[in-house]
Formats: structure tokens, C-alpha cells, sequence
């Protein structure tokens, strides 16, 4: 293990040149370089205030705070913008927590972030699920069905609301203008988990309908934004946008005041102010530039021998997913080859590399990835006849359980011997940060053998100790 800490980790890493495909958007120093931000960089702790005189206030704005907020209502089309400084999930929490009375149901993505399960816990609030369909090809989760929507709606009564991600952690959105449709027609209010959607308003809005459209434009009523995923504002920044009416909002502004920190950072609120100018002054320049970077990786891409890029209805294509597993390399291998070089990607599931491509991306990092990918092709070569293996891994996400009631009464045990018992605390894969089993959901042989791979692997699971113990019903 390093002593070094982190400062001194994030100095190293940073002197070594690395090419990010992963969160957050901006990928760096020079981004906000390039669009006239250098004094924000030189000068980012004499920026680090408290609620001074005409600093304003988050929680009462009225002043700059207020006039960021405005920006982002005018950049989505929206009715009210709240900006966090908690990231997406405390506007995941308060959306929920308000929009759902104690002891109503939400009807959930099984493929939700943890932040969704977090707002059930707090909120006494009984989910349902609503299971992803599997892109089989790929062995990953793709999109949440209107009609398992519609079908969740009749089956159950006192739904106050459904949430799902569109797009999901690999890019693949679901049809949000079918779904709000089926959820107004039964008076509920859809909100959407947009954490890694943040830019499509402005793909359909600057190069034009390139991406899949956004849930601001598709009949959502409220939608959270990870602007720091895709976008130019610092990590754990985001914008919650109320759309319709539906959303109460001074119950929200409630909820939002009791799960953001009382010292909002002004660091954060200030590079969400300047990624709104940014998108404002530049984005038509900014987000052709990205998408025809887009179109030339994919183009060079498909000349790679081995190369699989992943291709499926309504993908947000900003999310490159790569499959050598031609080469006989699945997704870990890959991703080791591709950190060996400086490239570093987001997430790994399978045989699945996904880049996370953002605003601050250059063709030079988009160039560095094609060379690495075709030296990695030329060292291995292609298996002839080999036949592909998409993993098992996604089912245990994607397969509909039978869920018993939360255990009251919990212990801990070896995750050998939680076989067959009732999960007592999620055990969440991180990333992507969504729980592989549930509170109230029996543990399987199967989950067991891919936790123990993963932690096999190095990977970080959530919900496990370091001896291997997980929480369950006594």
C-alpha cells in the first residue's frame, strides 16, 4: 500500500499525461484553459468562501446563486433549476422523498443507482421493480419497456411515482416520451435519473439530433443532471430540473435542505456557473467539435481487427463500448492494456470497456486511443472461429426475484455461508454503483461466485468486508 496520500497520488498521476475517458467531462486543467477560465484554476482556493455578504444563500437564493439557477432554466427549456453540490443523488433522494408520500410505492429500475435505494430506506416508501430488458449480444442491461411500465402501473395501486436512468451507465436510453405518456394518463410523475445524460439537450440542440433526445424534451417531470459526468463543472456538482407541475416545489426545496451539506461548496457552484456560460457562449462550437470527433474514432475504429463497438437502438453514442474479446481479451484484460498506456476508461462489465467521452476531450485522446487499440489488435491478432462469450454476470442484473420483507433483525456472515439467505444491506459493484442484491432479495450461489471474482480481480464491492462478511437476516 502507498504512503504517499492523495495529494500526492493526484500529482503523480496528473504529471504523467493520462488520457481520461472517464468522469468528469471536462478532463482537465486545460479545458477551462482553452475557454478564458485560466484565473479559476490559478486562484481556486481564494475561491473557496463561505455565505459572505452577497454570496447569497442555497438554500434561500436571491442574489448569484438565483441567477445561476436561472441560467440552467434557459439552457434546459425548464421550469425551475436547483443547483447540487451533493451530486446527482441528492437530487435522486429528494426527488423521490418528495414526490413519494411514507409508505407509497415507487416503481423503480432494478438497474437504479444506489442513491434510489438510499431514498427508500429514508422516505419508508415500497419500491417495485421494473426489470431492464438484456441487450443479450453484449451481456449488459438496456432499456426499461413502456409496457413494463404500464403493466407495474396496474398491477399495483398507490404508486406515486416512477424513476429509471436514461441513459444507463453504457449509454442506452430508454423511450422516455412513451413512458411519461403511460405515466400522466395514471396521474405519476415520472422522474429521470439523467446523471449521464446531462449533455443530450444540447447534442439535439447545437450539432442537431445526433443522440438520442433528452428527458427535458421528452415529457419528463423532473430530471437530475450529472453535469460533472459529461459536462464542464467540477465532480459532485449537478442541476436538478423541475419540468412540469406536478413536482410541489417547495417540498423539494424541503428535501433538498435535508440532504445537501449546510457549507455548499463554492468551488462547485461557481464551475456550474461556468460551465453554463460555457455551454452559453460555446457550446455550438464545442459540441460540433465533440461530435465529429465521435464520427472519426468510429470511423478509424471499424478498420481495427478484433475491435467490436457496440451498437444498439437509442444509444447515446458519447459512451464508447469496446469488446476485443476476438483477441481472446475480455473487458479487465483490456482495460489493464489500455491503463498500461496512460488511457484511462470508466467502467468494465464482461467483455465491455465503456470510455466516457466528454466536452473536454481533444482528437488528440480520441487519436491515442485508436493507436492503442490497434497495437493491441496487431499484438494478440484475431482467434479464428472463436466463439464469443458475453458472461453471465448481467443476468444476475436483469432476472426477476422473489422479495421478501427486509429483515429487522440482521447479523453478519461469510459470504460462503449467506447462500439462500435474505440480503439485510445492499451489496453494490462499484462502479457502476448499482446493487447487484437487494435488501429483501435471497443470495444466490451465482452472485456469490461473481462477488468473489470481482474482489478476485481487485474490483471495489460494496456491501462486503475485508474478511469476506456480508449483513444478512439472523
Amino acid at each position: 500500500m502507498s504512503n504517499k496520500g492523495i495529494f500526492e497520488f493526484l500529482k503523480q498521476h496528473a504529471g504523467e499525461s493520462p488520457v481520461s475517458f472517464h468522469m468528469p467531462g471536462h478532463k482537465g486543467a486545460s479545458f477551462y484553459k482553452k475557454t478564458g477560465y485560466s484565473s479559476f484554476m490559478k486562484n481556486i482556493a481564494d475561491y473557496d468562501i463561505t455565505e459572505i455578504p452577497g454570496a447569497d444563500n442555497l438554500f434561500q437564493t436571491e442574489g448569484i446563486i438565483k441567477e445561476t439557477a436561472e441560467k440552467y432554466e434557459k439552457l434546459y427549456g425548464v421550469k425551475k433549476s436547483y443547483l447540487l453540490v451533493n451530486g446527482t443523488s441528492c437530487g435522486i433522494i429528494a426527488a423521490i422523498t418528495a414526490s413519494v408520500p411514507k409508505g407509497k410505492k415507487l416503481i423503480m429500475a432494478r438497474n437504479c443507482h444506489k442513491s434510489v435505494f438510499n431514498a427508500l430506506n429514508l422516505g419508508g416508501i415500497e419500491p417495485v421493480y421494473a426489470y431492464p430488458e438484456r441487450i443479450e449480444e453484449y451481456g449488459i442491461t438496456g432499456q426499461i419497456s413502456p409496457d413494463e411500465i404500464g403493466r407495474l402501473i396496474k398491477e399495483n395501486e398507490d404508486v406515486s411515482a416512477v424513476i429509471l436512468p436514461s441513459p444507463n451507465y453504457y449509454g442506452v436510453c430508454s423511450d422516455i416520451k412513451k413512458i411519461a405518456k403511460i405515466c400522466h394518463k395514471n396521474n405519476v410523475t415520472l422522474i429521470v435519473d439523467q446523471a449521464h445524460g446531462a449533455h443530450l439537450k444540447f447534442f439535439g440542440k447545437y450539432p442537431g439530433r445526433y443522440l438520442p433526445p433528452a428527458a427535458e424534451d421528452s415529457g419528463a417531470d423532473i430530471v437530475i443532471n450529472s453535469t460533472h459526468k459529461t459536462l464542464a463543472s467540477l465532480t459532485q456538482s449537478a442541476v436538478l430540473n423541475v419540468v412540469s407541475d406536478k413536482a410541489d416545489t417547495s417540498i423539494l426545496e424541503d428535501k433538498l435542505q435535508a440532504v445537501e451539506s449546510t457549507s455548499p461548496s463554492y468551488l462547485l457552484m461557481a464551475s456550474l456557473d461556468i460551465n453554463a456560460d460555457i455551454l452559453s457562449g460555446k457550446g455550438l462550437i464545442l459540441f460540433k467539435r465533440w461530435k465529429n470527433n465521435l464520427k472519426w474514432f468510429y470511423k478509424k475504429a471499424a478498420s481495427i481487427p478484433g475491435l467490436e463497438i457496440m451498437k444498439t437502438e437509442m444509444l447515446d453514442m458519447t459512451k464508447i463500448n469496446l469488446d476485443m474479446s476476438l483477441c481472446g481479451i475480455d473487458g479487465i484484460q483490456l482495460e489493464r492494456e489500455l491503463n498500461a498506456v496512460g488511457i484511462y476508461p470508466e467502467l468494465v462489465t464482461g467483455n465491455i470497456v465503456m470510455c466516457m467521452t466528454g466536452i473536454g476531450n481533444t482528437r488528440k485522446d480520441y487519436r491515442r486511443l485508436i493507436e492503442a487499440l490497434r497495437e493491441i489488435s496487431e499484438e494478440t491478432g484475431v482467434i479464428s472461429n472463436y466463439e464469443k462469450q458475453t458472461g453471465e454476470q448481467t443476468e444476475l442484473w436483469t432476472k426477476r426475484r422473489n422479495i421478501h420483507p427486509i429483515p429487522e433483525t440482521k447479523m453478519s456472515v461469510n459470504i460462503d455461508e449467506a447462500i439462500g439467505r435474505v440480503c439485510a444491506s445492499s451489496i453494490i459493484p462499484y462502479p457502476p454503483g448499482i446493487p447487484l442484491i437487494c435488501p429483501g432479495e435471497e443470495i444466490t450461489d451465482e452472485e456469490v461466485e461473481y462477488i468473489k471474482y470481482l474482489r478476485n480481480e481487485g474490483e471495489k464491492v460494496m456491501g462486503i468486508d475485508e474478511s469476506g462478511n456480508v449483513i444478512v437476516g439472523a
